[in-house]
Parts: structure tokens; C-alpha cells; sequence
């Protein structure tokens, strides 16, 4: 053999390619070294399959390991492992057609890629993302059992050479000559990282290859080394527990984990190990936190999930694999096969990505349903921490509705924090309904004046103290077979139960005239336009006057939270509801009627029955000098 470099041109689009790669594909130039330890750890294991069938082949367990080697005087990097290797003829094939096609269908995608991010399948092209950071590349490779090696040579240029090579065992070396910022290239970026820095790589190593199987040892041509170092240690941790068996790891070590990906210093309040197989298959290896993230309501915030594949990193806040009403947990989820896009940056929707996500939504809401059941104490605190989000999921999950809504509790009127499912069992005989008041803090719901009937009759009332609770009531309409009923609408009817006394409707001589008039004066008053009617009230015991609604009920609250975010209500309709029977009710209505006399009731009964619900009180002015006035005559 004459030792002549033979020179092939890349296929015609190959140039074009790699400007793509360099300046398109991949966001962020790290992951080179990613890709290049990914193709290392892939060459041990096809050694270690075919070494199976094929004793020649030498390798032994425990044998494979990948090297990383600095020699910043030649600015060069070299990735290097002892695994199945190439021929001449496999060099060509792989290197020097990229990504198998090289077409300007391929081109054309890539440049799809770019808008959308929504490339289909695999395309072997990380191995040229080593362009973005080298101005030359050198492979230096044998294949495994064969007497031959070879060295491929190429900057990029549109060609590469081949000559035979100075490997003398098996496995592949691949050199990167970095380039000097901004000087090989005009194009190149900048603020490229000091790629021939021994911290700069550990820190990459760490970051996406720490659960490679392979240890991956770090040397640098620079350092001077004593005999009693001469050991190194290997940078990654090949710790990745979700492939283990769970009995053969301990809870220290799941702690210990959860702790290395989330930087938290608190254990985890619960953990889920999961493991798919079939056609299929992924591992997961959650954690749900044992306090909430301080970026728990900030929608843009990072979510909790890292995506492997295969065990090497993908990518942080994982949002196709988790749903935002879940994103308190944290964890890893590994596939075998997740199809990404071209830069593997991106996870593409498919019927797998879909798949996965099923699996984990389940898996987790299994686990709280069985907290819940078996660890009650555990299962209050992880609601108080969770649950305002967890609730989203009613509105957002509609396969899972059922099951989440199963999972929620909630503040009532008599038995305090509940289930709808104890709700239910609960009913006073009789009541087919569930009934709610919505709006406002629980403390103030609860002693809403609109409660007294329900409370008369012993009748459970939900509190749903918090904006998502009106949203998802409003979309649900029922739970097992029982709907959802108000207890601030106008046309509630209060079911079961048997009042201890009768209600606010008194059929004493004045009521009607007493009615028509504070109707007849809150046209005149500024401030309650949106009054449609004054009536007797059934539902109220101790309080003299409340308002409710006509329609879709919606708080005040609620309304000015959607006003905050510059959206439309309905207009708002309220009928204002009066307690006969109450004493200062009886006294007004007994007393002498003018115009003006008519005017300062209403205002009065009008002003106490804001006050009593915890809202403000219309036109304040006019109430305060009502008020002022009624005191002073008495």
C-alpha cells in the first residue's frame, strides 16, 4: 500500500449541509461532545452484542471505557474508545454520506427544521455537528477483529481523504483541531466556550453523558502527573438508578438523586419508579417535591422533567412528556427510541411522545390516589402544597378528569376539608345536588348570609375559595350523576334536610308593599343598575338582606380577575333578597314610607347585605350618610 491519501468529494449538497449544521441546526454548540461520546458508547455496544457471537473479537466485561484527550498545544481534542470500530469501506459509507442522503430533500427539511422544529425521524447526523467548533476533523479508526486501520481527514470543505491509519487495537479516535474565535472562521460564533479547557468539559461530560454506561476518563497533554496519580477517576457517575431494579437501591440513593437534579436540600415527599416494556419501552424515575418550587405559578418557569435517551441527556423542562397541571414534579424520563427532531433538541409529537405521557400522567395520579388512601396526613400536605395546581387539570384533562377530581379536596361549610366523593356520601336524604358558593376568601364564604337555609337544614356547602375553582365548576357541571349548585344563584332549590325554623318568607301583612317600594327606590339610587328584582328571601335566617345572582353565577371576584385580564362577563344580574322576618326588616317595613324615607332603607338594607358577603358597598357615600342620618333620628 503506498500510504497515498485517497481524496473523495462529500455528495453535491454536502457543504451546503454542513453550513446548515454549523449555523442552523444546533442551538447550542456544547452538545458536539454529546454526540460524539453517544457514538463512542453506541461503538462499545455493538462490540460487546457481536463479541457474543463472534469470541475473535476480544472484548471482555468491563473492558469498554471512552477517553476525552486535551492537547491545547496542537489546539486539539480527541474523543477516543476501544469499541467495534470501522473499515475502509464502512468510513466511506458513514462519513462520507451524510445522514444517508444528503439530497436536497434532506436539505430542504433541515431548512424546515429551522421554522418549526418538526423533522421527522433519525438522521445520523451528529457526528458533523463537530464542524461547529472544529475547523479539521481527523477519525482514526480499526475495526474490531481486522489488521487494518484508516484516517479519515476533512475541514469541512465539501471533500475528505482516506489513508491507512496508526491504530494498532480497535475502536476509533476522533480528532477535533478547534478553532480560534472568530479567526477560522468568520461566520463562527463568538462567544464559543474554551473547548480546550479541562473544567469546560467536565462540565459538559456531566452535564449530558454522566449516565452513560461507559466510564469516560479526562486527560490533559498539559498536566504533569506524579506515579501516585497516575489513576484517574472517571468523570461520569454511570449512575443512572432508573434502569436499576428499585429493590436493589436504596433510599438513600433515590434521595441522593433527586437531590443531584432538582438542587434541593430537602428529601422528596414521594417517589415513582416506572418501567415500560413492550414495543415501547421507557423508564421514569419521579419525585414529587416535599415543597413547592418558587416558580410554581410562573407559566414560563422551567418544568421538572430531563429527558435521556438511552441515557444520554436530551433535554431540561420537558413539557411534551408532562402536562402543566403536573408540573410540580420532577424527575427523569428515558426512552430507548423517542423520535426527535434533526438537532435532537426537540421532541416531535407522535403517537410514542403521546404514548409516554400516558403512561407517566397515570402512573402519578395512581400514586396520589393511593397517598390519599394510605397516608392521609401525607396526602393533606401534598394538597395544601399542590393542589391549587393539580385542579387545573379538571379543566384541562378531560380523560383524567374524573380521576383528578377524585383526588381534590376542598373546604365545607359543616365538615371543613372533604372529598366530593365523602360529599356525596354525606347528602342529607333528599339531596340530589352539590352545592357550592364561590368567591372571596373560605372564612368569608362560610359565613355568607346566603348559607343560612343550608345551614338550617344541616345541608353541607363547598367553599371553593379559589379562581380555578369557578372555571372548572362551570365546565364539569356534575360529579358522580350530581350536579353542581350554586348557593349564591337566585333559582337555587335547597334539597333535603328539614329547617329547625321557618325560613326569611313571612306572609305578614306589608311585605309586598314593603318589596315593590325598595324595588320601585333602587331604580333612583346610583350604583345598582344591575339589580333586576327585590323578593322575599327562603334562604335567609339571621341576616336581613343579601344579593344573589340571575344566570350564569359568577363572584365579583371572579369577575374582577377576569377583568385584570382584559376579558368580557356576562353582564352582571342581581336580585336582592329580603329576611321578612328579621327584626329590623320588621321595623322598617312598620315604619312610615316617603319618598325620602324610602330612599335610606334601601340604601340601608342594600348597604348591609354588600357588607354582610364581604363586598363593597355600592355608592358608599349615599350608605355612610344614610346611616349617619338613621342614627341620629333615633
Amino acid at each position: 500500500m503506498s500510504g497515498q491519501a485517497e481524496k473523495h468529494e462529500f455528495q453535491s449538497e454536502a457543504k451546503q449541509v454542513l453550513e446548515l449544521m454549523i449555523h442552523s441546526v444546533y442551538s447550542n454548540p456544547d452538545i458536539f461532545l454529546r454526540e460524539l461520546i453517544s457514538n463512542a458508547s453506541d461503538a462499545l455496544d455493538k462490540l460487546r452484542i457481536e463479541s457474543l457471537s463472534d469470541e475473535t473479537l476480544g472484548y471482555a466485561q468491563g473492558e469498554g471505557k471512552i477517553t476525552v484527550r486535551l492537547d491545547p498545544e496542537k489546539r486539539a481534542l480527541t474523543v477516543s474508545d476501544n469499541g467495534i470500530g470501522m473499515s475502509r469501506d464502512e468510513l466511506i459509507s458513514f462519513l462520507g454520506t451524510i445522514a444517508k442522503s444528503g439530497t436536497r430533500e434532506f436539505i430542504a427539511a433541515m431548512n424546515e427544521a429551522r421554522g418549526n422544529g418538526d423533522l421527522i425521524g433519525q438522521f445520523g447526523v451528529g457526528f458533523y455537528s463537530s464542524f461547529i467548533v472544529a475547523g479539521r476533523v481527523t477519525v482514526d479508526t480499526r475495526k474490531a477483529g481486522t489488521e487494518e486501520s484508516w484516517l479519515w481527514d476533512s475541514s469541512g470543505d465539501g471533500t475528505f481523504s482516506i489513508e491507512p491509519g496508526s491504530r494498532d487495537t480497535g475502536g476509533t479516535d476522533v480528532t477535533l483541531y478547534i478553532k480560534e474565535r472568530g479567526k477560522d472562521d468568520e461566520d463562527s460564533p463568538s462567544e464559543i466556550k474554551n473547548y480546550l479547557s479541562r473544567w469546560t468539559l467536565r462540565e459538559i461530560i456531566k452535564k449530558y453523558s454522566d449516565f452513560v454506561s461507559y466510564p469516560i476518563y479526562l486527560e490533559d497533554s498539559s498536566e504533569k502527573k506524579d506515579a501516585e496519580d497516575a489513576k484517574d477517576e472517571p468523570v461520569n457517575s454511570m449512575k443512572a438508578l432508573w434502569i436499576r431494579a428499585e429493590s436493589d437501591v436504596s433510599d438513600d440513593e433515590y434521595n441522593e438523586f433527586y437531590k443531584h437534579i432538582t438542587h434541593d436540600w430537602e428529601d422528596p415527599m414521594e417517589r415513582i419508579v416506572y418501567r415500560a416494556e413492550g414495543t415501547n419501552e421507557f423508564h421514569a424515575l419521579l419525585y414529587i417535591p416535599s415543597r413547592p418550587p418558587l416558580d410554581l405559578f410562573y407559566r414560563e418557569g422551567a418544568h421538572g422533567i430531563e429527558l435521556y435517551i438511552r441515557r444520554v441527556f436530551i433535554m431540561n423542562d420537558c413539557r411534551d412528556l408532562m402536562p402543566e397541571y403536573l408540573r410540580f414534579v420532577r424527575g427523569v424520563v428515558d426512552s430507548e427510541d423517542l423520535p426527535l427532531n434533526v438537532s435532537r433538541e426537540i421532541l416531535q409529537q407522535d403517537s410514542m411522545t403521546a404514548m409516554i405521557k400516558r403512561g407517566i400522567v397515570r402512573k402519578v395520579l395512581d400514586t396520589l390516589k393511593r397517598m390519599k388512601s394510605d397516608r392521609a396526613e401525607d396526602y393533606k400536605k401534598f394538597w395544601g402544597m399542590f393542589g391549587e395546581v393539580l385542579k387545573e387539570g379538571i379543566v384541562s384533562d378531560i380523560k383524567n378528569r374524573d380521576a383528578i377530581m377524585k383526588l381534590a379536596l376542598f373546604e365545607a361549610s359543616r365538615s371543613g376539608e372533604t372529598s366530593l366523593e365523602d360529599y356525596v356520601a354525606g347528602m342529607k336524604e333528599g339531596q340530589k345536588s352539590i352545592y357550592y358558593i364561590a368567591g372571596g376568601k373560605s372564612e368569608t364564604l362560610s359565613n355568607s348570609p346566603k348559607l343560612e337555609a343550608f345551614s338550617e337544614r344541616g345541608i353541607d356547602v363547598l367553599l371553593l375559595s379559589n379562581p380555578i375553582d369557578e372555571i372548572w365548576v362551570s365546565a364539569v357541571r356534575e360529579f358522580d350523576s350530581h350536579q353542581f349548585a350554586s348557593a349564591s344563584s337566585a333559582d337555587v332549590e335547597i334539597e333535603g334536610g328539614e329547617p329547625s325554623r321557618k325560613d326569611g318568607v313571612s306572609d305578614e301583612e306589608g311585605n309586598d308593599s314593603l318589596v315593590s317600594r325598595v324595588k320601585e327606590s333602587l331604580k333612583n339610587i346610583e350604583g345598582f343598575a344591575d339589580v333586576e328584582d327585590v323578593k322575599l328571601s327562603s334562604r335567609l335566617v339571621g341576616s336581613p338582606a343579601t344579593f344573589v345572582q340571575k344566570g350564569e353565577p359568577i363572584s365579583p371576584q371572579m369577575r374582577n380577575f377576569f377583568r385584570s385580564m382584559g376579558q368580557n362577563t356576562p353582564p352582571e344580574r342581581r336580585v336582592l333578597e329580603i329576611n321578612a322576618l328579621h327584626p329590623l326588616v320588621k321595623k322598617i317595613s312598620q315604619s312610615d314610607w316617603t319618598d325620602e324615607a324610602s330612599k335610606d332603607w334601601t340604601v340601608l338594607l342594600a348597604g348591609l347585605a354588600s357588607i354582610s358577603d364581604g363586598e363593597p358597598v355600592r355608592n358608599a357615600a349615599a350608605f355612610t350618610s344614610t346611616l349617619e342620618k338613621l342614627l341620629e333620628d333615633r
